[in-house]
């Protein structure tokens, strides 16, 4: 990661922790938290109001997504589902009661702040199938093919490396998995300058990839059946949008990957008795370490 992204994701991590700090000071108001100063294209009112009220208040406020991906992503009983850039786990909590006790929800955040946020909130919901996890949205960490869906809400566009969350996600799902995302996308003529004078990269807005540039990197990491259909508007030429795609239940691994069709995590025959290392330089240990492997000896 260059010195540019490293910033961008240090002001990111700054931002979101300050937002959560904020949240869990003000719970000890006589009225609960006050909700994080944003629009009304963002947060809490883009949920409808039996959800909002089925859940802890500091889940509500912390809310500073532009949608609702669990009201898209057809959530079922028994499903596994990841939510990636989870912060104060609104759409965790939302997507535990969907699939029910037999299914799980995964957060993801890089921020501790919003992580303890979202443990408190799990446990004031008594929610016992959710999981959530420290880690960035590019190097999730989870075993491949363990996930039914991932979701995400407003996220994606704060990623300095777009086509490793892309490439990470289709790792992780099923095949036969989906995504249901919501995040904002720019008018496909308007140039990276113009994004980012109508709006800073925190706010959603300069990182924010065009129609075509987001359906060509869901492309390139394998994904199918891609919808990206705009919602509302969040800025001139910048609009909250819910992506769909879904993971081939063939797929062969995108060209430019690593690993061939018969490997996972580096290794060919993988969890088989004829393992071997992808990478003859390195034993079949090496390999699994190297690449976060969740299928271990």
């Amino acid at each position: 990661m260059n010195e540019q992204s490293t910033d961008l994701r240090e002001t990111v991590r700054l931002r979101y922790a300050a937002a959560a700090v904020k949240v869990t000071e003000g719970g000890s108001a006589c009225c609960g938290p006050q909700p994080v100063g944003i629009d009304e294209n963002f947060g809490s009112t883009l949920y409808a109001a039996d959800e909002r009220e089925a859940l802890p208040a500091g889940a509500v406020a912390a809310s500073l997504g532009c949608g609702n991906p669990t009201a898209v992503a057809e959530l079922r009983e028994g499903e596994r589902v990841l939510d990636l850039g989870s912060g104060g786990g609104i759409d965790v909590l939302l997507s535990a009661r969907r699939v029910g006790p037999t299914g799980k929800a995964y957060g993801l955040d890089m921020t501790e702040e919003m992580l303890a946020l979202a443990l408190a909130n799990a446990a004031k919901a008594g929610a016992t199938n959710v999981e959530f996890l420290k880690g960035t949205i590019e190097a999730v960490p989870l075993p491949a093919k363990t996930i039914d869906v991932v979701i995400s809400n407003c996220v994606i566009n704060l990623s300095t490396d777009k086509s490793a969350v892309f490439a990470e996600t289709f790792r992780v799902l099923k095949p036969g998995g989906r995504i249901g995302v919501s995040d904002v996308v720019a008018d496909d003529d308007l140039t990276s300058d113009q994004r980012a004078e109508r709006g800073d990269y925190v706010g959603c807005i300069a990182g924010a990839l065009s129609f075509s540039e987001y359906r060509a990197g869901l492309e390139a990491a394998g994904f199918t059946g891609i919808e990206i259909t705009p919602t509302h508007a969040v800025a001139d030429g910048m609009h909250s949008a819910i992506v769909r795609a879904t993971k081939p239940v063939t797929s062969e691994v995108p060209t430019g990957t690593a690993e061939s069709a018969d490997a996972c995590c580096g290794v060919t025959a993988c969890c088989t008795e004829t393992e071997t290392a992808t990478d003859p330089a390195l034993s079949v240990a090496e390999a699994k370490s190297a690449s976060g492997c969740g299928c271990q000896n």
